[in-house]
């Protein structure tokens, strides 16, 4: 058996910053300004910070996804760890017992190792098995046990996650690119931290008013707020809610995937602004530029603006609506708690949800005018969102002028 007895870090919530936070405060690596481990905050704001992007999606087979990107997804994990100077030892091999052999290895070594697992096939997700559904997210393992068949683990929630060693096995090798790859991490050059919080700013300016990296720009930024308003309150245009996310089950799938993207997928609420606040306030002590913690009381408005918002998109007024928001939030809430019975409750959780489709289907809550309404509403909030965040960034850009 080999399990850090004295691991404790359940500190963070996304899949790379959450676990680089883990594996770092394991270690007792320290931030400079602080004097207490590296905050995830820091680490989000480092490896690029927030954004704003809208996308919509319809597969055969399943219901339609209109989704919300609220942090720099362009490189954020290489970008983090290349910009702090972050010595990487990477071991990777398409054998699984060699696989756990490393994992072993790290462990005995005192080492809690960052692995790539498969989301949909951590049985502690609750998440059925689907061949068309995967997604590899780096999570830390800190046991393994070969007697019990059982192994330790760090991901999002605030407390240990179990999983049997063949479970583990199966959502290390789901998708060949991430096939048991492992990582661990050396100290971060803390001479390297204040560019490295500089660039990091600069990334989410950029994301909010220029051409993105990749993918089209209307996509991204300020101009996703006018996209997604478009799109809300002009039935004709192309993809418009009006012909892809119509009433009925389409409608609820539209609006449970962009409450989630805000409030639950790998963050704990408001679309991560409050966070990104917190980096700001740190930031603003390591470049000692005041500035920035006026950018964080307006990202603070806006994070308030978000959780509007996402009430909005299922609000009590529309009881089954509420229904469902209550449910993911709670549904959420007890796996990162993992309060007794969470497991059996997710399962209720989603059963309730599924019953809830149903109902959608054959009678969906809002009649048409009910739904142009509706729409109406919740393009207000998204303006009052980008009103906010438009002053938020200048006052940002300011800051570091």
């Amino acid at each position: 058996m080999t399990v850090l007895s004295d691991y404790h870090d359940f500190l963070g919530r996304h899949w790379e910053t959450g676990s680089v936070c883990n594996h770092w405060a394991y270690q007792g690596f320290k931030a400079p300004h602080t004097g207490r481990p590296f905050s995830e905050a820091l680490l989000q704001g480092i490896s690029g910070g927030i954004v704003m992007a809208y996308f919509s999606f319809a597969y055969e087979g399943y219901d339609p996804q209109a989704r919300l990107l609220t942090r720099n997804t362009f490189d954020p994990l290489d970008h983090l760890l290349e910009r702090l100077g972050v010595v990487q030892h990477l071991r990777q091999t398409p054998d699984p017992k060699r696989a756990a052999r490393y994992l072993q290895e790290e462990l005995e070594n005192g080492l809690p190792p960052i692995v790539w697992a498969d989301y949909f096939s951590l049985p502690y997700n609750a998440l059925p098995h689907d061949e068309g559904m995967w997604a590899m997210f780096p999570l830390v393992v800190y046991g393994y046990d070969k007697a019990a068949g059982q192994a330790w683990i760090a991901d999002r929630a605030r407390a240990p996650l179990h999983v049997t060693l063949g479970e583990l096995a199966a959502s290390r090798e789901r998708v060949k690119v991430h096939k048991h790859r492992l990582l661990t991490l050396e100290h971060p050059d803390l001479a390297k931290l204040q560019s490295a919080v500089r660039m990091g700013i600069t990334d989410t300016i950029r994301l909010f008013t220029e051409a993105p990296p990749k993918g089209t720009r209307k996509n991204f930024g300020f101009a996703a707020y006018h996209w997604w308003i478009e799109l809300l309150t002009k039935p004709k245009a192309r993809l418009s809610w009006e012909r892809e996310f119509p009433a009925g089950t389409k409608m609820l799938s539209g609006l449970r995937w962009a409450f989630e993207d805000i409030n639950t997928f790998g963050k704990d609420g408001y679309a991560e602004r409050d966070l990104y606040a917190d980096f700001l306030d740190e930031a603003s002590l390591l470049l000692n530029k005041a500035g920035l913690r006026q950018a964080a009381v307006l990202f603070r408005d806006s994070a308030q603006a978000w959780e509007r918002l996402s009430t909005a998109l299922l609000p009590d007024e529309t009881p089954l609506l509420g229904e469902m928001r209550r449910l993911l939030l709670e549904r959420h809430r007890i796996f990162l708690e993992q309060e007794d019975g969470a497991l059996e409750r997710m399962r209720e959780i989603d059963a309730r949800l599924a019953e809830i489709r149903v109902q959608a289907a054959e009678d969906f809550p809002l009649d048409a005018a009910g739904v142009d309404a509706f729409r109406q509403n919740l393009a207000a909030h998204v303006r009052r969102v980008l009103d906010i965040e438009i002053e938020a960034v200048a006052a940002l850009q300011d800051a570091v002028a």
